[in-house]
């Protein structure tokens, strides 16, 4: 008997309507958190240069952690996928159990060995003084809701892999919101509340997290599904994690190690760095949304034992993701002169912005079929392979040109051509890893061999 999953025809019609009613609400989750920051940074801005320093030092911290760990929604979205598409709903919900006690627990972990070296971290990063001072509150605050972040991580990972991605952005969305309204309030002691300052941000965070994450156990709830921890299932999502985290890693290096580099070169050299990083970064977040869809349908698809469908949605979520690259394109060469002058009107870091410019142009279609791509792959559960092959980009790409870029002097143009050499090694590997067809393994379990 073939599973009662989705359906082959379903899975066939998966055209732009489908694919854009996963992608747009996955994509208003992808920045909601950012746009929330920014917020957050603006009402902290206005305490003044310290705080914001000491905002800044804490978020970085508290970001790290929360980047590593992004396996909990992305591993969990592969494996749901799968029993999905095999017709097992109650399996792909458990593997939301399994992934959320994952998350309770490493989270637990995490707050309290980072509470042990909150101290040292922070003083680390800050350089001591009152900047580390202003950190160290924040963090010691912030630092709590690290479970409620991958308990919600763990929710959108499931909801995804079932296609249920409205409610994730609901539940995000108020978290977040009810943290908007907090933050000023507690910042500066309004309506009759203790003027708390940064600390106050912390506490605005903590609380909105705190509902999201609620919201997401709520939803587990309502699925009457057993919550006892599985110990095989959840070794075999930390598996899976392992590699994701290796290949998280990778991207924090490289990027960690662009910004040191651009620093040497000047205050005009890193900020036009930053600058440019910040849109691609945008950028990234947009084409994520549709390599999530690849993931969501790719994964529904293999589980239902649809290989041929399977197939035919990677190569349509690919063209489709290309063709939103290439507009995104034409779009930022047609602002090359205007969409600078935005965000900076001095003359020195307008000069290296326009010279990033040309080889940020050039990313970006690739990056829409290597983030396409990924999200094939992680679909189909091959962690291992993309681990591997953003180890060597990395290693064999990124790292060489950047670090001769400042033996010879080469500024931020040797950078961003360590980018755009990570980038087509990542995009080489991909390609050839998608036309093999090696991936494309059918079953509801992720394959072994995939992670």
């Amino acid at each position: 008997m073939e599973p009662i999953g989705e359906t082959e025809d379903a899975l066939d019609r998966a055209g732009p309507r489908r694919i854009l009613g996963i992608a747009v609400p996955t994509l208003g989750v992808l920045v909601a958190e950012p746009l929330y920051l920014l917020f957050d940074i603006a009402v902290v801005g206005r305490l003044g240069a310290l705080a914001l320093a000491g905002l800044a030092v804490g978020a970085v911290i508290l970001g790290t952690v929360s980047t590593q760990l992004t396996f909990l929604s992305y591993g969990t979205t592969a494996r749901a996928a799968r029993r999905h598409g095999a017709g097992d709903r109650t399996g792909a919900v458990e593997e939301g159990v399994q992934a959320s006690w994952v998350g309770v627990v490493v989270g637990l972990v995490i707050v309290a060995v980072i509470q042990v070296f909150a101290v040292p971290l922070c003083s680390v990063l800050a350089g001591g003084g009152e900047i580390a001072e202003e950190a160290l509150g924040w963090v010691r605050i912030a630092l709590f809701g690290v479970p409620l972040i991958l308990l919600s991580m763990a929710g959108n990972g499931w909801m995804r892999g079932v296609q249920d991605v409205r409610r994730p952005l609901t539940y995000v969305v108020v978290g977040l919101g009810i943290s908007a309204v907090l933050c000023p309030v507690l910042v500066y002691g309004l309506l009759g509340a203790p003027r708390m300052e940064l600390a106050g941000s912390a506490v605005a965070n903590l609380v909105g997290q705190s509902v999201s994450g609620v919201l997401f156990v709520y939803a587990l709830l309502r699925e009457g599904v057993s919550l006892r921890p599985d110990p095989p299932v959840m070794r075999a999502q930390l598996v899976l994690g392992r590699d994701l985290i290796v290949r998280s890693l990778s991207f924090q290096v490289c990027f960690v190690s662009a910004a040191a580099v651009a620093a040497r070169f000047g205050a005009a050299s890193v900020a036009a760095h930053q600058l440019v990083l910040q849109l691609w970064n945008l950028i990234a977040l947009t084409l994520d949304s549709l390599a999530i869809a690849a993931q969501t349908l790719v994964g529904a698809a293999l589980g239902a034992g649809r290989v041929g469908s399977a197939k035919a949605i990677a190569r349509r979520v690919t063209g489709w993701s290309e063709i939103f690259a290439l507009i995104l394109t034409a779009v930022f060469a047609a602002g090359a002169g205007a969409i600078p002058l935005l965000f900076t009107d001095d003359p020195q870091v307008l000069d290296r912005t326009h010279l990033i410019w040309w080889f940020f142009l050039a990313m970006i279609p690739v990056a829409g079929a290597v983030f396409a791509l990924d999200g094939v792959l992680l679909g189909a559960g091959d962690a291992a392979f993309l681990r591997t092959a953003t180890l060597i980009a990395a290693l064999a790409g990124f790292l060489p040109l950047i670090w001769l870029s400042l033996v010879f002097d080469w500024g931020v143009a040797g950078i961003w051509s360590g980018l755009v050499a990570f980038m087509l090694l990542r995009l080489i590997a991909v390609l050839a890893r998608a036309r093999s067809g090696r991936w494309a393994r059918a079953g509801a379990e992720v394959p072994s061999g995939a992670a």
